[in-house]
């Protein structure tokens, strides 16, 4: 299984703790398809929310070719497809402790287009402030 990043949502990683990761499917159109293979994605300001016992992706930014004429906005909302047990339990998780559901990359996986989710939770600023020092201090240390 070769797997080739496309997408990748960098604040995500760096202003979130990531509690689980979760490898789904994108409900796309053709042009969508191509759009995307082509690296004209984007995952700035996106994420995932709960409908009618089903997850969608939203502000997601698939631009869309100028011979498709269409009156379908580039940051629809797409159905992401769940097996119906990880749906359940990832409500469940997001209702009870508060948390958000947020996309970190899309890929393709055995030439199809995934997505990477993350049930994540801000990250306390004051503790990176720590992290920050430490690493300073272990550089200078390192100098002498």
């Amino acid at each position: 299984m070769e797997e080739k990043a496309i997408a990748v949502n960098k604040k995500v990683l760096r202003d979130f703790e990531i509690l689980d990761k979760l490898e789904v499917g994108i409900e796309l159109k053709g042009f969508e398809v191509k759009s995307i293979r082509e690296g004209k994605v984007s995952l700035d300001g996106a994420y995932v929310k709960e409908s009618n016992g089903e997850f969608y992706i939203y502000k997601m930014f698939v631009q869309i070719p100028p011979s498709v004429h269409t009156s379908i906005s580039e940051k629809r909302k797409r159905k992401l497809l769940m097996h119906k047990n990880e749906i359940v339990r990832w409500s469940t998780r997001v209702k009870e402790r508060g948390l958000t559901i947020l996309p970190i990359d899309v890929h393709t996986s055995n030439n199809r287009i995934k997505l990477t989710i993350a049930l994540v939770r801000k990250r306390v600023l004051h503790g990176d402030k720590k992290k920050l020092e430490e690493k300073i201090a272990k550089r200078e240390m390192r100098k002498y």
